[in-house]
């Protein structure tokens, strides 16, 4: 039987716990976590929530995806200019968004949007309604069906990508900008024409069926990666383009597990057996490990890990504040990190993205020296 308790995803996938949230477990050694980090500083401060940052190539930009609009309740897609600050609108503030991810060298910005859906407005003004009303509702991502994948240029004008029922989100860009590898469900509203039970599982959870897809830069030559029972996505290009990492989770919704493949397909590979939620990993430029989300030590305490690429060690926790820290990204040369974290939000309701130096040589010493995997 196929009908699981997915609301797990969507909190996972959230990017950021309700106020309040906390672990289960104390917080751990922040002397510890300023070994990895140093210089830790709150990078956005507007809006009810925000995060999902991605550098430019250059490393003088950041896109993000955050909640701040006084006409739309849904997350929009915004890009920071790292060195004054100075932030515009990507998207054009219609519908929901998520996902942002710069193409190539950075003159064009791909994301995901539902502005093209005639029910947008209306959505926001339910959206709105309900949060005047003061009604609290388990935060889930909806994997809305009319989300679709965008490019926009610097300009403002944006083109569509893609043009099939289903959600496609979660894209990101391979490192010569020819490819896009992304998330879609896309294929089972086509069976669920024929499939009644395929139809119960997508009123159900409709991220049971997330696949890994790549296509052209133009949104041609699409191609399925994955094809296994339960949610696979957020997937990103390691810094050579020959490989694919992404999050994995059991047909049951209860564990996650971080995986690596080759860039057409082959060769899947599992990086973790951590048996917690172990998603949004991120390859580190150096190709020498990935940076990653669990709640490994309490389940409302999301921590930022790393585990070596080949998987052959035990995952190493970075960050040990208590709440959430998730969706690590570091910048094109290594030295610098971007997460999402909770830490500083006191009463308020969301996360903001944090920034901090990151050190790679500390990163690498503590994984020489973990315990092999397998191994307590």
């Amino acid at each position: 039987m196929k009908f699981q308790a997915w609301w797990l995803v969507g909190v996972l996938l959230i990017l950021f716990m309700p106020a309040g949230y906390g672990s289960d477990e104390p917080a751990g050694d922040p002397a510890a976590e300023g070994r990895f980090l140093d210089r830790v500083r709150q990078l956005t401060f507007e809006g009810r929530r925000a995060g999902e940052g991605y550098f430019s190539a250059d490393g003088s930009r950041l896109v993000f995806q955050s909640e701040r609009e006084t006409e739309n309740p849904f997350y929009q897609i915004y890009e920071m200019d790292l060195t004054d600050g100075e932030t515009r609108r990507v998207s054009n503030g219609v519908g929901k968004t998520t996902c942002a991810y710069y193409m190539g060298s950075g003159e064009e910005i791909l994301y995901s949007s539902t502005h093209h859906d005639p029910r947008s407005s209306a959505q926001q003004k339910e959206e709105f309604e309900l949060r005047e009303s003061g009604e609290e509702r388990r935060y889930a991502w909806d994997y809305d069906p009319e989300m679709e994948i965008y490019v926009t240029a610097s300009e403002g004008e944006s083109r569509r990508l893609t043009r099939t029922r289903g959600y496609d989100a979660e894209g990101s860009v391979s490192p010569n900008g020819r490819w896009i590898v992304f998330a879609s469900n896309r294929h089972a509203y086509g069976a669920a024409e024929k499939e009644a039970e395929v139809q119960r599982q997508l009123e159900v959870d409709p991220a049971f069926y997330n696949e890994i897809y790549r296509m052209r830069s133009d949104g041609q030559s699409v191609q399925r990666l994955t094809d296994v029972d339960g949610y696979d996505g957020g997937p990103f290009f390691t810094q050579d383009g020959k490989s694919i990492v992404w999050r994995r989770f059991s047909p049951d919704g209860l564990v996650a597990d971080i995986w690596m493949m080759d860039a057409d397909g082959g060769n899947p590979r599992q990086l973790t057996e951590f048996e917690s939620m172990s998603w949004a990993p991120y390859p580190h430029p150096s190709g020498a490990y990935v940076i990653f989300t669990s709640n490994k030590h309490g389940f409302g305490n999301f921590e930022l890990f790393i585990v070596d690429v080949d998987g052959l060690k035990q995952p190493v926790r970075v960050t040990q504040t208590d709440g959430f820290d998730g969706l690590p990204v570091p910048s094109p040369d290594g030295r610098t990190l971007i997460w999402t974290s909770s830490r500083k939000s006191g009463g308020r309701d969301g996360a903001q993205l944090f920034i901090a130096d990151w050190n790679h040589e500390h990163a690498l010493e503590k994984l020489r020296v973990a315990p092999d995997r397998g191994n307590p």
